[in-house]
């Protein structure tokens, strides 16, 4: 443990000198030695800190963390910075983010320079000059890189393999998944655990997203072939098409990103739903706590269901603590094969639309994928004028798009709206405006209350009653109406209740969600019981399945009771 305050490491989760709550990791820097030309990784605490492994030299403080830069991200540099084709080939190169160390020299480069570069010539000269290129003098740097960090890398290994064999201990074999994306970080977990464990055919779920770099597509294909003993499954959302949804809602934004329940957490739950149903099973992931500040704030192991994000699962990172040098120490050491888009110079391959992506991945991508990087700009600018702004380019090109936030300008706004007036002639009666006619999944909206009982009901009123789970006492009442207002509605009154309006909040819940389902499975994703069922065919809650748990309509899990409220929500 460490106590940031003190700088001192313990055995203790209280600093024993300032009382502080300490943290499980040792900071680590990363240090130059120039005379070796490669970083050195050391725990600040380190006796031998500053001193190189090889050649006992003196070091320089570098950064806190750092990526290799390949050959064909070394190109590119050299072409942004102006210098001669290959000028740096002989030279040690190394990043962070979009600051370059070359034999140690720092070069910063502006987020303005990826911006206004002229793309259309750099993917000439890259096609002309990459021929050339050579991985020969970049791999004698990093046979150095590897040497002078083999004593990081043992540690790393030994506290992984360790951490895994520990946190399986407690399943059966067969229920241990790895979560699998294409990156660097799933892949470094993956051989992690295999390697730990001794055993190959782990279950690996690889969420293709129909958003994944080209490179990425092919790397997990080259992983199922080169590793034939792994089940390997794919998890795909079939049934949407991402610039249909962008259509209709708007594009993901950072504080909005629809896209991960509809194509990511969603289909990845359905998986795991056909393989293991209700059952707890432990995931391997590829987490890791420097990323960001949201990760920063999960735990090693997470097993509360409102921080899983797809439940029935309890979720563990072998590679918790680690840096992104020690990811590259790590496949580099261990010769491990990885995704073709970091020797491009992306240091993250998630969805290559992503709002989260930075000026520079944006950058590489105009380069890389130029087809559609200029159909997603068009999209987006055309998206812009729809919704009123003035100067749609400029919204688009510096970013603004990124920080958009609810449904303003959209016709599907009004979905997340629950208009209603209350009945004059029956009390705790609402009429809700629907959007589309009275049917059965509306009905069906309501098991989590109960036991829905049709039979109970006025059958000239096409009334459906609902019993309370735990009592079987009639709560709701629900039945087509016809309302002057609205062109559909429901009238839905309860009954034998101590709290009318808290039942009608979640009432008024579902009848978001019948209004503004656009699929986006996140429903399926945080039921634990696998009750519910998003379709072509509509939503659907198998009463056999229920609990009754209500966390569906449940502001704690599910704000609004719809996720669309969070991205349609308009002042």
């Amino acid at each position: 443990m460490w106590c940031k305050n003190c700088n001192i490491e313990t055995n203790e989760d209280i600093c024993p000198i300032c009382g502080e709550v300490t943290i499980e990791d040792i900071p680590v820097e990363v240090y130059w030695c120039d005379n070796c030309k490669t970083p050195v990784v050391q725990n600040v605490n380190q006796v031998d800190r500053g001193i190189c492994p090889i050649c006992g030299g003196q070091t320089t403080y570098m950064a806190a963390d750092l990526r290799p830069v390949f050959p064909e991200e070394r190109l590119l540099l050299e072409l942004l910075l102006k210098k001669k084709p290959h000028a740096y080939i002989e030279k040690s190169v190394w990043s962070a983010n979009s600051r370059y160390y070359i034999d140690g020299e720092s070069v910063a480069i502006s987020s303005k320079t990826f911006q206004t570069a002229d793309t259309d010539y750099l993917i000439k000269e890259i096609e002309k000059y990459q021929k050339e290129n050579s991985y020969e003098i970049f791999n004698n740097h990093i046979s150095n890189f590897i040497l002078a960090n083999k004593g990081r890398l043992d540690y790393l290994k030994d506290e992984a393999f360790e951490f895994v064999r520990k946190t399986a201990s407690k399943f059966d074999e067969e229920k241990i998944v790895l979560s699998f994306s294409g990156g660097k970080d799933s892949t470094v977990t993956a051989d992690v655990v295999v390697k730990a464990l001794s055993n190959p055919s782990i279950v690996h779920i690889f969420g293709n997203t129909t958003l994944e770099f080209p490179s990425t597509v092919a790397y997990a294909e080259r992983y199922r072939e080169n590793h034939p003993q792994a089940i390997f499954l794919t998890a795909k959302n079939e049934e949407q098409v991402f610039y249909d949804v962008c259509e209709d809602i708007g594009p993901p934004a950072r504080m909005m990103r629809w896209c991960c329940s509809m194509f990511k957490t969603g289909p990845i739950t359905r998986v795991i739903n056909s393989l293991y149903r209700n059952q707890q099973i432990l995931t391997f992931y590829g987490i890791r706590k420097s990323e960001s500040v949201s990760r920063s704030k999960y735990n090693r192991v997470e097993d509360d269901a409102e921080s899983v994000k797809i439940q029935q699962q309890t979720v563990a990172s072998p590679i918790f603590f680690w840096k992104d040098i020690d990811i590259w120490l790590y496949m580099l050491s261990e010769n491990v094969d990885f995704n073709d888009a970091y020797r491009l110079g992306y240091d993250r391959v998630g969805c290559w639309c992503c709002p989260n992506n930075n000026q520079r991945a944006q950058f590489l991508s105009r380069i890389y994928m130029p087809e559609q990087s200029k159909k997603w700009r068009n999209f987006l600018i055309d998206f812009a004028k729809k919704i009123g702004k003035e100067d749609a380019e400029v919204y688009v090109d510096t970013g603004k798009w990124k920080a958009r936030q609810g449904g303003n300008g959209l016709r599907a706004a009004g979905d997340v709206k629950i208009k209603f007036t209350n009945c004059t002639t029956e009390e705790h009666a609402k009429i809700y405006r629907l959007v589309r006619p009275f049917d059965d999944e509306l009905v069906g909206m309501f098991v989590p209350f109960g036991r829905v009982a049709p039979e109970l009901g006025k059958k000239l009123l096409h009334e459906v009653i609902v019993l309370d789970s735990r009592t079987n006492v009639p709560i709701l009442s629900i039945q087509p109406f016809n309302q002057d207002d609205y062109e559909y509605a429901v009238k839905i009154r309860t009954m034998n209740v101590q709290d009318h309006d808290d039942l009608q909040r979640m009432v008024g819940y579902q009848i978001r969600k019948y209004n503004a389902c656009r699929k986006c499975l996140k429903c399926e994703s945080i039921c634990r019981a696998g009750a519910i069922s998003i379709s072509e065919d509509g939503y659907y809650i198998d009463p056999d399945k229920c609990v009754h748990c209500k966390m569906c309509m449940t502001a704690k899990y599910l704000d609004g009771g719809c996720t669309m409220d969070k991205y349609l929500r308009t002042k």
